[in-house]
């Protein structure tokens, strides 16, 4: 919203919840059914025809599918809808990927109605268990051997049976993709596309391991320290993934593994843009921040140089430790204070309950630094970070 201010768009905000201000705001709020995309293509385009839209921007990974069915509907540029899907669904990008050859993890999908007893004979170890739909690591979680994937896998079952979780996947929240463990480094790439022709925003490098049982993302610092070689190898698997999968248009946020002696192995590529605040870490010409480019690019403006600011910066995505209520943090002034460290910002509030992964979706909050090298960027985010105090009450 601060970005489209500052481009003096006006804007339209769907939800999938009713605003008690729709009726007072009936041309610029308006209420969507995300897993009925081609009904809220129906609406849009009605609204449209009082109201006329410019551009359609996806603001999350639950809303990219329904926003190319709008694009289409209105003819604004836009990712084709069974590309955006097979962006959304894991299993689904999985297929396209090994049709085009793009290095990627063998996986198989499988029903939570089955046996997992019986299902573990198909399953090659250590594997990963995950949704198929849902972000952020959420749901996911490393096995090593039949007892821990039966385990996750009855975990998983319940976890999606939730009224919440099914309410966001529908039919898909009956499905389980498993995939074969890949070691090695992990990085994400941040790109935008224009008429399938992939322009590199950043490189993140993620220099805490990923190794499980859990994945909970922490730390990412720009630019990488990869050899610049295998930066460019990075980059061209995750151009032939966007490819393969259909994308064309709009921003991607790409992850991916780095296994000794092979190729980059894709882990996800979304047709979205970096999640949480994340993106705060990024700046461009003219100062522009990603969610202006985004924008400036969806109204088809034209865009200042792409190439990000020479100085190095990272977040931390501070990690819930443990579930219970928040009933302090100390230390936020010492932190600030620290050599390199730009802001910090807290979103978890005083008495929420916290919830840490696999079952949480959610952070305590987020550093930020800035400095001369990636090396100085990640010092100060372990210095930062340490100089914090969460206080969480369990029963």
């Amino acid at each position: 919203m601060e970005a489209a201010s500052r481009a003096g768009a006006r804007v339209v905000v769907a939800s999938e919840e009713a605003s008690t201000m729709e009726r007072l705001a009936d041309d610029s709020l308006l209420t969507l059914d995300f897993l009925d995309a081609a009904g809220s293509a129906a609406r849009v385009a009605a609204f449209h025809a009082r109201y006329p839209l410019s551009a359609i921007v996806s603001v999350d990974e639950e809303t990219t599918v329904v926003a190319s069915w709008i694009s289409r509907e209105l003819g604004l540029p836009h990712n084709p809808p069974e590309a955006a899907l097979r962006a959304r669904l894991k299993h689904e990008m999985r297929r396209a990927l090994d049709d085009a050859g793009v290095s990627g993890p063998r996986h198989l999908v499988l029903e939570t109605s089955q046996d997992p007893r019986r299902a573990a004979n198909r399953v090659s170890f250590p594997a990963v268990v995950k949704p198929v739909f849902l972000s952020g690591s959420r749901a996911v979680r490393r096995v090593n051997n039949e007892e821990e994937f039966v385990d996750a896998f009855e975990w998983s079952r319940s976890f999606l049976a939730r009224p919440d979780i099914v309410k966001r996947g529908g039919e898909y929240a009956k499905l389980l993709l498993v995939e074969d463990y890949v070691p090695g480094r992990e990085v994400a790439l941040e790109g935008l596309l224009t008429d399938g022709v992939l322009a590199v925003l950043a490189l993140f490098d993620k220099p805490d391991p990923l190794e499980g049982p859990y994945f909970e993302e922490t730390i990412y610092v720009t630019p990488s320290r990869l050899p610049s070689g295998h930066q460019r190898e990075i980059v061209d698997v995750a151009s032939r993934a966007a490819a393969a999968l259909g994308l064309n248009q709009g921003p991607v946020h790409a992850e991916l593994r780095l296994p000794p002696g092979e190729p980059p192995s894709v882990i996800e590529i979304a047709g979205r843009s970096i999640g949480g605040l994340c993106s705060r870490t990024l700046r461009f010409g003219l100062g522009l921040s990603l969610e202006e480019l985004i924008l400036r690019h969806a109204l088809g403006r034209d865009l200042p140089e792409l190439q990000r600011e020479a100085e190095a910066a990272g977040v931390m995505m501070i990690p819930i430790p443990k579930a219970g209520a928040l009933e302090e943090v100390t230390g936020l002034d010492d932190a600030k204070s620290l050599d390199a460290i730009e802001d910090i910002v807290i979103t978890a509030t005083l008495g929420a309950e916290l919830v840490p992964l696999p079952e949480g979706s959610s952070y305590l909050g987020f550093i930020f630094a800035r400095a001369a090298t990636p090396a100085k960027v990640e010092q100060a985010l372990r210095d930062a970070h340490e100089q914090l105090t969460f206080t969480i009450h369990t029963d």
